[in-house]
């Protein structure tokens, strides 16, 4: 069971818990041919925690935030790295991406330096040749990264055709003035701080690995 299912059902819980217990007290009620004091302040009590039960219901329904929805992205497993690469490079890459794959909601990365991609991980596109759009070409200008939250309400989502179609959200983190980490996630919303700071932080690392190139 996902986190966002064991939500879903914590949240709907009280509403159960309060309809059923509205229901069982119905049913004893009419199938009791005569009733006591006893049981009519029983079911008095009854309705109120029931009541009770089902308001706490719908405030939780209204209240607590939902967890994103995944998705899974469309697209085939994958791993490529630019051929005319020294080793060196292709390890850092390989390392990178590993670290970005297994510890982040990262499940699509792009590298991309001097116009060239270098590596592509993860679940893969058919395209893979990246043409700078208005979003990455502004990363690249102004040397800062721009975290789309949910990619699907972003008109500008069409330039990311090299990523899954249903990509979710999207880091663009720059690689010094020369290129830029893409990575696609398949949770909208889903990056943290912490995540974007040690995204910032490979990013730093690879411009210095990158530069000699």
């Amino acid at each position: 069971m996902t986190k966002s299912d064991a939500n879903r059902i914590l949240r709907r819980l009280p509403l159960a818990v309060g309809g059923l217990g509205a229901v069982l007290l119905l049913i004893n009620r009419l199938l009791t041919p005569e009733l006591t004091q006893s049981q009519a302040r029983g079911d008095v009590l009854g309705v109120i925690l029931s009541a009770v039960l089902i308001l706490t219901g719908l405030i939780w329904q209204q209240v607590q935030p939902r967890s994103p929805e995944s998705v899974e992205l469309m697209g085939e497993e994958g791993f490529v790295l630019a051929a005319d690469l020294p080793q060196a490079v292709k390890t850092e890459l390989a390392w990178a991406s590993h670290l970005l794959l297994t510890n982040t909601v990262t499940r699509s990365l792009v590298v991309v330096y001097q116009g060239k991609v270098l590596l592509r991980r993860g679940i893969l596109a058919t395209k893979s040749e990246v043409v700078p759009g208005p979003i990455l070409k502004r990363v690249l200008e102004t040397q800062k990264p721009i975290y789309l939250v949910a990619l699907y309400v972003y008109p500008g989502r069409v330039e990311f055709d090299y990523l899954p179609e249903n990509t979710q959200g999207v880091i663009c983190q720059p690689i010094g003035n020369q290129g830029a980490l893409i990575l696609g996630a398949n949770t909208p919303r889903s990056y943290t701080k912490q995540d974007e700071n040690w995204i910032a932080g490979i990013g730093d690392k690879l411009a210095v690995t990158l530069k000699d190139i």
